[in-house]
């Protein structure tokens, strides 16, 4: 997320919120991932299949993703903090990682095309439309033909703000709108997740294919 809009350093905010928290009392910490899986499960990915984790951050779903098999992951994020707690967790050898903004790519730019791309909550995090704009022209160019992106972001009547950010709720016709004509709906369900505070967050979980 660029700063010339915005006076927020975000490498140094989401850095920063790494170091002082643990992993298992973020508050975008989970230990069930069914929710993801139900519609990864809908891709009918092999080991090898190319997964993208965007804004991964820490998450454990690498690890699960790893147990299931799953051998060819990038994970990125904006935070070099996190993808080294990433690391030193799963090792350097099981997965690559790349430190980049998504709303101003540049290594990314230079990856070779997923199968798979997923997102579970960081495009809310991007509130100026160009900066959307971007990361959707960066997805439809990383995505390959008959590939899967699925989202899991804050929807409509659940939080404004997230780790003291605003956030765009999300809804599926926004989702259609910018990934284009080319992209087909292939599910879709609510999920309300509560964090490690055990406060709720009403999320939207949608995933779509490429023609």
């Amino acid at each position: 997320m660029k700063n010339d809009h915005s006076e927020i350093n975000y490498q140094a905010h989401w850095d920063a919120a790494y170091t002082r928290t643990p992993n298992e009392k973020l508050g975008w910490y989970e230990e069930d991932l069914s929710p993801t899986f139900q519609l990864l499960d809908k891709c009918h990915a092999l080991p090898q299949s190319k997964m993208l984790i965007a804004g991964a951050g820490s998450t454990t779903l690498v690890d699960e993703l790893l147990n299931k098999g799953f051998s060819n992951l990038i994970a990125t994020d904006i935070s070099q903090v996190s993808l080294t707690y990433l690391i030193d967790r799963v090792g350097s050898n099981k997965i690559e990682t790349i430190v980049d903004d998504l709303s101003q790519p540049e290594k990314l730019t230079e990856i070779e095309s997923v199968d798979i791309w997923i997102d579970r909550a960081v495009l809310h995090f991007l509130m100026d439309k160009n900066d959307q704009d971007i990361y959707f022209e960066l997805l439809k160019s990383k995505l390959k033909s008959g590939g899967f992106a699925l989202f899991a972001e804050f929807t409509a009547g659940g939080a404004t703000k997230c780790c003291g950010l605003p956030i765009q709720q999300y809804e599926n016709h926004q989702f259609s709108e910018k990934l284009g004509n080319d992209f087909q709906m292939v599910d879709t369900f609510e999920h309300t997740y509560y964090n490690p505070n055990g406060d709720p967050r009403k999320y939207i979980y949608s995933l779509f294919k490429r023609s």
